[in-house]
C-alpha cells in the first residue's frame, strides 16, 4: 500500500505531531472523491497552497452510501485511496466512517481546514470543533460546477442515445 494512505487514526495523530514538531502547517480536507474530477484537483491543489502538508480523509464506502444512496461508491475505497495518492498535492490520505470529520479534527488538529465553495466559513459543520482548538477555515477551488453527480447522469444519458 502506498507510504500516503495511512487508515490508522492514531498512528496518522504520530506522524502529524511529528512534522508540527519540524514546524510544518498542516492543512486538512476531507469528501468522498467518487468520481476523481477537474473540480476536485482544483480544490485540493488551492488546500495544498495554504500550507506544507494536506492531509485528505476520504469517505469509507459504507459512509458515500449512507450519504449518496445504494448504488455508490462508483469507484471502491481503496481505489478512491490509490488515485488520490497519485495526485502530487495530497500528502497524506487516511479513511473516515462518520457522518463529520469532528472526531478526525480534534485527534490532529491540523492548522486549517479546507472546505470547497459550497461553503462559506459560516456554514462548514465543523466550524466549532476548528475553532474550538484554534484552527481556521479555508474555502477552497473553484465554484462548485464539476460535481460527480453531474458527470454521471451526462454519462447515463449519453448511454441511452
Amino acid at each position: 500500500m502506498d507510504h500516503k494512505i495511512i487508515k490508522d487514526h492514531g498512528e496518522l495523530a504520530r506522524k502529524i505531531d511529528v512534522l508540527k514538531q519540524e514546524g510544518k502547517r498542516i492543512v486538512f480536507t476531507n469528501g468522498g472523491f467518487n468520481l476523481l474530477h477537474v473540480g476536485h484537483v482544483r480544490s485540493l491543489i488551492d488546500a495544498r497552497s495554504r500550507g506544507d502538508v494536506l492531509v485528505v480523509a476520504l469517505n469509507s464506502d459504507s459512509s458515500v452510501r449512507k450519504n449518496k444512496g445504494s448504488e455508490y461508491p462508483l469507484i471502491p475505497e481503496d481505489e478512491r485511496l490509490e488515485l488520490m495518492a497519485a495526485l502530487v498535492c495530497v500528502d497524506l490520505l487516511t479513511v473516515f466512517s462518520e457522518p463529520t470529520v469532528d472526531s478526525l479534527l480534534l485527534t490532529l488538529k491540523p492548522h486549517v481546514h479546507a472546505k470547497g465553495t459550497d461553503y462559506t466559513k459560516e456554514t462548514v459543520p465543523e466550524r466549532a470543533t476548528v475553532l474550538s482548538y484554534g484552527g481556521e477555515i479555508a474555502i477552497v477551488g473553484d465554484p462548485k460546477d464539476h460535481a460527480s453527480s453531474n458527470i454521471i447522469s451526462l454519462i447515463k444519458n449519453w448511454r441511452e442515445k
